[in-house]
């Protein structure tokens, strides 16, 4: 549909409440949204689009076509909007990063060997859970101290498949855990840990002390002293543990909403109060700018936080009134089974934890915004010393590997804002070349990567706003050169080194130096970038030499096909110990004939021998 086509359907909406589902061309919902009168409010989006922020352009640029669905009320609307936005999760309604509240712990006992792990519900999936607890910080804290505790696997091993597969692991060495993947280690321990653990979970900790202080004194009596040493240090830390173990409980007491809209990030946060006590604290960085007025941003939050849950506090603080807090409140209070309470404190203990919840918002936007703004400043002033238009926010740097003509790789590395963003890096190894040539190298690299932008490669969809090459003037001449003949432009500068081989200026394709070390952080972002693109290319490079020498090395040799060369790396790891090894050494791992030729092709019989 056209914008003008989608403008006139709009107006001919009803004056009702429902919900409206907006779809790109592919059919994808981009967004989800209530109303209580739906021609009012999907209007609103196709009029004076100037008006609006610029994530709500960039969504209705992005519109196809629209769905609407008509309630019978706001509250049916409110439901119905928070069921779609589960189901959909579309892109333009995920304000949280991911799913937090209350999360519980779930063990799975149909397995032999039961695991450990985090749940934001309960599912009926013939799992054990606990909880809920305060955040996944503090549950993932608990987690992590029963089974130092208990001393049980923290590894990804699998049991019993991984038993007497390969030598324990570090925590064994340490003392972390006991070992469970040595074939002697009796596994019945395993249960009984978990057992006591559970008993832990469930409030049982007199039980656990009790069970424990006996086994304890048996062993002295036993005259096991290291097994009584190590039952005397679980007791302590069972009882440390039971001190710093907070369970929020079924029903918690009170969260306390705060929210802070900055300049360049607001932040969600919600304080969990169990017993008069702060639980803990569950916080969200969101970008902005953001839709509609504080209650309608709150009000979205409030929905996305809880929706779905069924543990749910008795209070919820908030700090402003909500438009729709009547259905939210029935639909909250529907799921927990009973009532929740949202309170707008105006005075008193209760308004004090409102500041407190917005204090911590505050805090935690000012910390990410002083970082963004640290980067946003060095990249306005590589853009200044450069004599661009715009910040580089998105950098490629390229860096060529070789060691005569073996294994000729390069590196492209990508920063975005200032950051690396290794999804999008990448390798290339030299096609065109049989001897070692970083010019032509160089130019084969970028015109690959520029063919694959013009070829509309998704990999390489977009251009960067400058190319950051590892060499002088010369090189920066070559990447200009491959551009001009696609016709395309990127600011291109080469980076140049000092003694210690460290970046002290740019420089372009005309023998202009760009000084760079005035500005540390500047000299800082230019020195990192450089490392990583040469980091990237050598690590690269390192494995097509290893794959190279691995093959020539033994596929000379008679016999020796890719079953047998497999089991001689895996025996003795490098081309160089099977080199040393003797021929008897040899034939442990291969049958004598192919022993006999592999010793023969790295220590060949003397003359006259």
């Amino acid at each position: 549909m056209t914008f003008d086509e989608l403008k006139e359907k709009a107006h001919a909406l009803p004056l009702k409440p429902g919900v409206y589902i907006m779809q790109n061309a592919q059919n994808e919902v981009i967004y989800v949204g209530k109303a209580k009168a739906l021609k009012n409010r999907v209007s609103q989006y196709f009029a004076n689009l100037a008006s609006h922020t610029e994530k709500t352009r960039a969504m209705v640029s992005s519109i196809h076509h629209f769905d609407v669905i008509v309630a019978d009320s706001e509250f049916e609307a409110l439901v119905l909007e928070c069921a779609l936005i589960k189901r959909h999760q579309p892109k333009y309604n995920i304000l949280l990063k991911d799913s937090k509240g209350y999360p519980y712990i779930r063990l799975t006992v149909k397995e032999e060997y039961p695991r450990f792990d985090l749940s934001n519900k309960v599912t009926e999936d013939g799992a054990r859970y606990f909880g809920p607890y305060g955040s996944r910080g503090a549950s993932n804290a608990i987690i992590d101290s029963l089974l130092d505790t208990f001393r049980l696997p923290t590894c990804h091993k699998k049991f019993p498949r991984d038993i007497g597969k390969g030598r324990p692991c570090l925590n064994f060495h340490m003392g972390k855990c006991d070992g469970y993947c040595r074939r002697e280690m009796d596994q019945s321990r395993y249960r009984e840990s978990t057992e006591q653990i559970v008993r832990l979970l469930e409030g049982k900790q007199g039980e656990v002390l009790k069970d424990l202080n006996a086994q304890m004194a048996q062993a002295a009596e036993e005259l096991q002293f290291e097994r009584a040493a190590a039952l005397r240090d679980r007791v302590r830390a069972v009882e440390l543990l039971s001190k710093r173990q907070k369970v929020v409980g079924r029903l918690a007491d009170t969260d306390v909403v705060g929210f802070f809209r900055g300049q360049a990030k607001s932040c969600f946060v919600v304080l969990h109060f169990a017993e008069g006590e702060l639980a803990a604290k569950d916080m969200d960085l969101i970008e902005t700018p953001m839709e509609g007025e504080e209650e309608q941003v709150i009000s979205a939050l409030v929905s996305q936080y809880y929706g779905g849950r069924e543990d749910l506090p008795r209070d919820i603080l908030l700090p402003c009134e909500l438009d729709d807090e009547v259905a939210l409140t029935r639909m909250l209070s529907e799921a927990a089974g009973r009532r929740v309470n949202l309170v707008t404190p105006q005075r008193g203990a209760k308004l004090e934890l409102i500041r407190l919840a917005r204090t911590n918002a505050v805090e935690e936007v000012e910390r990410a915004t002083s970082r963004e703004e640290r980067q946003s400043k060095t990249l306005e002033a590589l853009g200044k010393i450069l004599g661009l238009e715009k910040a580089p926010n998105r950098i490629e740097s390229f860096d060529i590997s070789n060691e005569g003509a073996d294994a000729m790789v390069a590196s492209m590395v990508v920063f975005e804002h200032a950051r690396p963003k290794k999804k999008d890096y990448r390798h290339f190894k030299i096609k065109s070349l049989e001897g070692p040539d970083d010019y032509h190298s160089m130019e084969e690299v970028l015109t690959r990567r520029l063919r694959r932008y013009l070829d509309g490669d998704t990999d390489f969809g977009a251009l960067p706003d400058l190319f950051l090459i590892d060499g002088g003037q010369e090189h920066a001449k070559i990447a200009e050169g491959v551009l001009k003949e696609l016709g395309l432009h990127v600011p291109t500068v080469g980076m140049v080194k000092d003694d210690r081989h460290r970046t002290r200026a740019l420089i372009d394709a005309q023998g202009r130096e760009f000084g760079i070390q005035g500005n540390p952080p500047l000299f800082a972002l230019i020195g990192q970038i450089q490392e990583e693109t040469h980091r990237f290319a050598i690590e690269f490079h390192r494995k097509q030499r290893s794959k190279s020498v691995k093959g020539s090395a033994l596929d000379a040799i008679p016999g020796v096909g890719e079953t047998r060369r497999r089991a001689l790396l895996r025996r003795f790891k490098s081309i160089t110990a099977i080199k040393a090894a003797s021929y008897e050494e040899l034939a442990q791992v291969v049958d004598k004939r192919t022993a006999r030729a592999v010793y023969d092709h790295f220590q060949p019989p003397k003359e006259g021998a």
